[in-house]
């Protein structure tokens, strides 16, 4: 017998702006405080963090 299959949803209790990085670490399992230092570490960096943040904010459904 094998488990769910989890769905990448918006985390609606670890949330601060939009519950993205909090639904991704539900979904694998993670620290949500760790997913949200890597990516506000990864925005000091060049590239669209931000934007693709943006994009998954649009693209998943909340819970």
């Amino acid at each position: 017998m094998t488990a769910p299959a989890r769905r990448l949803t918006r985390s609606t209790s670890n949330k601060w702006i939009a519950g993205v990085c909090g639904g991704l670490a539900e979904r694998y399992g993670w620290n949500p405080s760790i997913v949200r230092l890597v990516f506000v570490v990864s925005c000091l960096l060049p590239g669209p963090q931000f934007l693709i943040y943006l994009a998954l904010w649009i693209l998943i459904p909340s819970k």
